[in-house]
């Protein structure tokens, strides 16, 4: 049994009875400030649309050279996927791997699934693997990082000047109009979609296959809300080792997530012990007629001051170094206070933790800026730069660092308050 007309904040665990918004209306919790949903479900004409459109400028980025350089009448362009190339060749396939995923694959996948899914709700019907699709676009918009891509093809292009005669090209112009799309395709919220199919794959079922009464969450175990979909359900009170699984999407229901702390610690560590190697490390390696030349994330962050872009030092600076270590203190407190039951200052440690995860991705913008570095400069016996294992060490602190985001657990925070005050309940 579900509940289509409930919802569960998904950082506290509360849960609201859906009420109809205005447009532009924001439906918060009022326990810890969450965004539970907006008014007016999105337009489907104009989701297509603004998909298709993206769908379009995407290829053209992807596929079309971002800037060309030019030294002396010798010219080196570069596309993404050509820099990506580069990058396994030179035997740092874990890097490109990386950049290949949050920067193509995802964005892919999101804005492919997001189209399908939409055209076919338009048309009346719900598609087949529908549940599924939009279950990939929630995990795909996770890991999707275009919007941290431009800022670091803008930081390589304001370096480049100072080696060669920049020229823009088509893609660059493409990664902008994109950034500026999906900004918009992130806005549409796939559990909107999911009560647009709903509402279609409800119509003409039997009075007993609908969604239970609210009694029946009188008195009975608290309820269960997916975290992928949204749907409220009862409690099937399954014994330990048996899973319940969403009626809707098909995902696991958890009470709490598994092993949540446990898990969060050891990718903290994991984190922590790399970051040492990814800053002592060169992360880059520059081949000149001048002899060889290391350059690690430090050394990186004092050239752009030295050679007067003090703007483009401190981006990298608190990208590259406040961020990650900032990170691992925020998770390394909420990992202590939950595991410890502290009931202090609940709603402002269920804040810094949304900080924590909008903030993650942004650590990447110094490894966008070595893989598209690595596939411009390639002027042979003139200057070739090589990516080195810093790079390796600091790509995987920001996958480690993000994991352990989404391993812990926020409604953890609010389980040593009384939660039955004025007669709450919660998922």
């Amino acid at each position: 049994m579900q509940r289509n007309d409930l919802i569960s904040c998904h950082d506290c665990g509360v849960l609201y009875r859906r009420r109809p918004l205005a447009p532009r209306e924001k439906a918060r919790c009022v326990r810890c400030g969450s965004v539970l949903y907006r008014g007016a479900p999105p337009r489907l004409n104009r989701v297509a649309a603004i998909t298709l459109g993206a769908i379009i400028v995407f290829l053209i980025a992807q596929f079309f050279p971002i800037v060309e350089l030019d030294v002396n009448g010798y010219t080196v362009s570069a596309t993404l996927l050509g820099a990506i190339r580069v990058l396994w060749q030179e035997q740092m396939q874990a890097v490109a791997v990386s950049v290949l995923l949050f920067t193509f694959v995802f964005p892919a996948i999101e804005l492919g699934a997001l189209l399908y899914v939409t055209l076919a709700l338009r048309a009346g019907y719900q598609p087949p693997g529908f549940h599924r699709l939009l279950r990939a676009v929630r995990k795909a918009r996770q890991w999707g990082m275009t919007e941290v891509l431009m800022i670091g093809i803008l930081i390589t292009l304001i370096k480049m000047t100072s080696l060669a005669k920049v020229v823009a090209q088509p893609g660059l112009f493409a990664f902008g109009a994109l950034t500026l799309l999906l900004t918009v395709v992130v806005s549409f919220d796939p559990r909107a979609l999911w009560l647009m199919g709903d509402g279609l794959a409800a119509q003409g079922t039997p009075p007993q296959d609908r969604p239970m009464r609210y009694k029946a969450l009188e008195g009975a175990r608290p309820p269960l809300a997916c975290h992928a979909c949204g749907l409220v359900a009862a409690d099937s009170g399954k014994e330990h080792g048996q899973r319940q699984h969403c009626a809707r999407c098909g995902s696991t229901l958890h009470r709490r997530l598994p092993d949540s702390i446990s898990r969060t610690w050891a990718l903290l560590l994991g984190a922590a012990i790399l970051y040492i190697p990814a800053n002592l490390l060169p992360v880059m390696y520059t081949h000149s007629l001048f002899g060889k030349e290391d350059d690690t994330i430090i050394s990186g962050v004092v050239y752009f001051w030295n050679s007067g872009s003090p703007a483009l030092a401190t981006i990298i600076f608190i990208a590259s170094i406040v961020v990650p270590v900032a990170k691992l203190v925020a998770l390394a407190l909420l990992a202590t206070t939950s595991q410890r039951g502290s009931r202090w200052r609940p709603r402002q440690r269920t804040m810094l933790y949304r900080l924590v995860e909008f903030v993650g991705r942004w650590s990447m913008l110094d490894i966008f800026v070595i893989t598209l570095t690595v596939g411009l400069v390639r002027f042979s016996s003139l200057a070739v730069i090589t990516a080195g294992p810093g790079a390796l060490a600091f790509c995987a602190v920001v996958v480690l660092t993000m994991l352990a985001s989404m391993q812990f657990d926020p409604r953890l925070i609010w389980d040593a308050v009384d939660h039955k005050k004025s007669g709450e309940k919660n998922a």
